[in-house]
Order: structure tokens, then C-alpha cells, then sequence
């Protein structure tokens, strides 16, 4: 499979729906709003669906036209952007029906799920992917949609701070400041402006924050109360699992968060100078969430 084989697919198709993994974070909607902006450049009617969107990415093009839901069945053509397994991929039931499936990602684990499947692990966003391909078909990047691929890479890399990061990411940002994206202000929005609910879930997580096995493991949680008494909204609990991983010895930040009854979602990141894979660990409990209603999630970026 070739990127070719991916633009005969989009040239062939007249509907297109574009998606992402649950609770989806800066990667997630940068991928799907910039495959929406570049889409409708070549004349496609296209839809985005997601059922959460963070407001902190509200000031992104394109936001708008996120849609929850739509008619299932119009799609010749559903393309997931970041998302591993089918099982997160929110509006699974549209990718299930279109009539061809595209899958692109930078997520060692995937699946492989789509009748076409773009996966380059190497690469430290999704976003990034998107930058390269868009250049392979020869579709203008403007500040727009660089705005949003700009998006994906400073969240996936943590400010450009991972380990991941290539000589790539720092030459397509570079080129995308050229183009008149504003980097300085899209990384203060991200990455340093939080919302009240997000202080206040923060302080309520590090006032439980547990070390054990010796301090190598970062333990917290908050729970469905906690959200509630603080009015959160989707996404406001980002970032909470990454200052575990910032203190001194801790291998693993663990964070769990309380979605529902009975139904938790498992946060890793490896620490600062920690060789663990949290991706693996969080693949092998994510073949039994199911059953054991509990859903793990990772950074490779870490």
C-alpha cells in the first residue's frame, strides 16, 4: 500500500466521513481537522465526527463543523486519523458501513484495521504524518491547515520535548511558521493556559498522589464527583498524568479516571529518563477492557 493507492481512494470518493480515537486530545482533532480543511479543498462533502471535543481547541478551523452524528449509511469512504484499535474509534459504526476504509496513524500497536493502512510508528504525531502526505499530494498547506497539524505536534511531543522528536518536526514546523502559522500562540493555548475545572482537578489529583514500589510508580485518581463539583467539561482532565512522571525516580505515572460506574480510563506515561514501554503495557490490558470495563491509554511519545 502507497500513498498513491490512499489518493485514489480519496479522487474516487464523493463522501467522506473523518474520525479519531475516544476522548481525543490535540493529535486526535488536529489530524481529523486538517484531513477535513484539506479535503474540502478537493471539492469532497465531508464530515468530522466526535462526540467530545475539548473547548481547548475550539479556536482551531474548522471546529465548527464537528458533528456527533449523521446519516450512517451516505459514506463511500471513512478515514480514522490516530486511533490503534477499531474498539476507540469513535463513529465505528460509520467506518463498519462506508465502502472503503483508510487507516492512518503513528501508533506502534495498530491494528491494521482499515482496508488501507498508513502506519509509520516513527513518527511522533499523526499530524506529522498528515504533513508529509498533504505535501505528497500536492495539496496546499495554508495557515489554516497548518494551524491545525502545528496542534498535533506540539501536544503529541510535549512542546517538542520527547525523545520522538525528528529533524522532520522541527523542519515542518519551521516551514509551517513560514507559511504564517502562529506557533507561539498555538503552543501557549495548548500547552500553558489551563481551564478553573482543570486546576482544580489537578490539585484534587496531586493531593492523592501516591508513590509506590519504592518510587519508581506514580499513582492518581479522580472521580466522577470530583467532575462533577468542579464543572468539568471534555477534556479537562488532560495533562493530569504527566506530572507523575516528572518527579524524580518514578518510572511509570499511572492515572486513572472514573468515566461512569464501573467503567475507568487508565492513563500511562513513562517517566522522564524511564526505558519502559508504557505502550505495551497499556496494549495487553487493552485486549481484555471489555471484559474487565476498564480502558488504558498511552503516550509513545514518552
Amino acid at each position: 500500500m502507497t500513498l498513491d493507492d490512499i489518493l485514489v481512494e480519496i479522487n474516487q470518493a464523493e463522501k467522506i466521513v473523518v474520525m479519531a480515537h475516544e476522548t481525543p486530545d490535540g493529535d486526535a482533532i488536529g489530524s481529523m481537522l486538517a484531513m477535513y480543511l484539506a479535503l474540502k479543498k478537493l471539492g469532497k462533502e465531508v464530515d468530522v465526527i466526535a462526540r467530545e471535543f475539548p473547548r481547548t481547541f475550539s479556536f482551531l478551523p474548522g471546529a465548527k463543523e464537528v458533528k456527533a452524528n449523521t446519516d450512517v449509511e451516505k459514506y463511500d469512504l471513512a478515514i480514522s486519523l490516530d486511533c490503534a484499535d477499531l474498539k476507540r474509534l469513535v463513529g465505528r459504526e460509520y467506518f463498519e458501513k462506508a465502502k472503503r476504509t483508510i487507516v492512518i496513524d503513528h501508533h506502534s500497536t495498530n491494528m491494521m484495521y482499515g482496508d488501507l493502512n498508513f502506519v509509520n510508528p516513527v513518527s511522533p504525531a499523526c499530524c506529522e504524518i498528515l504533513a508529509g502526505m498533504l505535501e505528497y499530494f500536492d495539496i496546499a498547506i495554508d495557515a489554516e491547515i497548518g494551524s491545525c497539524i502545528v496542534t498535533g505536534i506540539i501536544t503529541d511531543t510535549g512542546g517538542f520535548k520527547y525523545s520522538s522528536v525528528t529533524p522532520e518536526t522541527f523542519e515542518f514546523t519551521a516551514e509551517l511558521l513560514r507559511k504564517g502559522v502562529n506557533v507561539s500562540d498555538i503552543y501557549q493555548r495548548v500547552l500553558e493556559t489551563r481551564t478553573k475545572a482543570n486546576f482544580e482537578l489537578l490539585r484534587r489529583a496531586t493531593n492523592r498522589l501516591e508513590l509506590l514500589e519504592n518510587g519508581k510508580i506514580a499513582f492518581t485518581y479522580i472521580g466522577k464527583k470530583d467532575e462533577e463539583e468542579v464543572n468539568a467539561e471534555p477534556g479537562d482532565h488532560e495533562g493530569i498524568v504527566e506530572h507523575g512522571r516528572s518527579i524524580e525516580g518514578v518510572e511509570v505515572s499511572v492515572f486513572i479516571r472514573e468515566k461512569e460506574e464501573n467503567l475507568y480510563k487508565v492513563s500511562m506515561r513513562a517517566g522522564n529518563s524511564s526505558n519502559i514501554n508504557v505502550s505495551d503495557i497499556c496494549y495487553i490490558f487493552g485486549r481484555w477492557r471489555t471484559s474487565k470495563s476498564c480502558r488504558c491509554s498511552s503516550s509513545r511519545n514518552s
